[in-house]
């Protein structure tokens, strides 16, 4: 492990994580409050899902050797926001047992894995493509509001690629912080020391909450976080198995569910960035990415209140840009895979349309229905060919 070590994986780790936090923290907040939990309950949530992350993260990247990383249920999180109103907390902890146990049993009974296998690879990829596109866009959008700053990035990245492309994200990061500082665009004076306290909750176990709340969190956790996390690890080309990472964020999130640990699942979008070139040049040694993002993701667990002020301290552009040129060689490769096939060239054109759209229904994401979509056609227009 000691000989996998490089500055590469742990830059990986820490952009993985700050993009995590910072696209998606506010969603947690928002779904607490909508189940009227105090700031210490706010803070026990938090701190739940970023210990749950990291031990999973870490220990499941050192059992398989490869970089897996776990991540919150942000469609989950949007969820809750408007399906908690007037939920009292203990029967809304009881929906996120019950959530937890129906994934478990998914990864325990190996139903989802042969599902997943099913999939052709070229939809797999244009899936991912159009999970990951909208970054790749941000980059251009973020130098609307603030050109110097993302256009700098974006320069500093190409001059990067050529001249030394192992270090491209660490020098285009070092390259944000420094024009973020000059502009006076770092705010850390409201950033305070201060270490996250659990708080349990005795769950109880309405029927009409757990059929309200419970069965959709699952649902929509395994749809739109799962089975693109699951293409994420296809299209980067790790062989693992997928039932016993489904069972562990199962039983992660059966544990932590009374301390506010509502939905643990499969990264995609974060995972990609510890999957790619970027982490590292050879793929064997990529897994100490995720080690990395999982060991920071204990210490936003452990301080969780303080964590949430530093990460906002970075400008939004920034965030924005460092993740979409993260993603540039990930969103390229899945691109390539999912025109490969001349077979699946135009379903998977269609799995790529769906996704980047950001078609949801039934409170569903688009991946899920781009994949729907793509299967379909593929069925209307190869049916019957050899």
């Amino acid at each position: 492990m000691f000989k996998s070590f490089s500055l590469t994986t742990v830059v990986a780790g820490f952009i993985a994580v700050l993009v995590g936090f910072t696209s998606s923290a506010v969603i947690i907040f928002q779904a607490a409050s909508a189940a009227g939990a105090s700031p210490a309950e706010v803070s026990s949530w938090l701190a739940a899902l970023g210990i749950g992350m990291g031990v999973t993260s870490i220990g499941l990247s050192l059992r398989y050797r490869m970089p897996v990383l776990t991540a919150w249920s942000t469609p989950g999180a949007a969820l809750l926001v408007t399906s908690l109103a007037g939920v009292p907390m203990s029967a809304a902890i009881g929906a996120f047992v019950f959530s937890a146990i129906l994934i478990t049993l998914c990864g325990v009974t190996g139903l989802f894995e042969k599902m997943m296998d099913r999939i052709p690879k070229g939809l797999a990829a244009a899936m991912l493509a159009g999970v990951l596109v909208h970054f790749g866009l941000n980059v251009f959008s973020a130098m609307q509001s603030q050109l110097l700053l993302a256009l700098a990035m974006f320069v500093t990245y190409l001059i990067a690629k050529r001249v030394t492309p192992r270090y491209a994200i660490i020098l285009v990061l070092a390259m944000g912080v420094i024009i973020a500082g000059a502009k006076g665009l770092l705010h850390f004076d409201n950033v305070t020391l201060a270490v996250a306290q659990p708080v349990w909750t005795t769950p109880t176990f309405d029927l009409t909450t757990l059929i309200g709340v419970g069965i959709p969190l699952f649902v929509v956790t395994m749809a739109s976080q799962n089975v693109p996390g699951v293409a994420v690890i296809r299209a980067s080309g790790y062989n693992m198995p997928i039932s016993p990472l489904i069972t562990w964020t199962g039983v992660a999130s059966l544990v932590l569910a009374p301390f506010g640990g509502y939905a643990l699942n499969l990264a995609a979008i974060t995972a990609a960035i510890c999957m790619g070139k970027e982490a590292h040049e050879q793929p064997e040694k990529r897994y100490m990415a995720s080690i990395w993002a999982g060991f920071f993701y204990l210490i936003t667990g452990i301080f969780a209140a303080t964590i949430a002020g530093l990460f906002a301290a970075f400008p939004k552009e920034l965030v924005l840009t460092i993740a979409g040129l993260a993603l540039f060689t990930t969103i390229s490769n899945s691109m390539a895979m999912a025109m490969h096939d001349d077979r699946q060239r135009e379903p998977a054109l269609i799995t790529f349309l769906i996704t980047a759209s950001g078609l949801t229904l039934f409170s569903i994401g688009s991946a899920f229905w781009g994949l729907i979509g793509g299967v379909l056609a593929m069925l209307v227009l190869n049916w019957g060919k050899r």
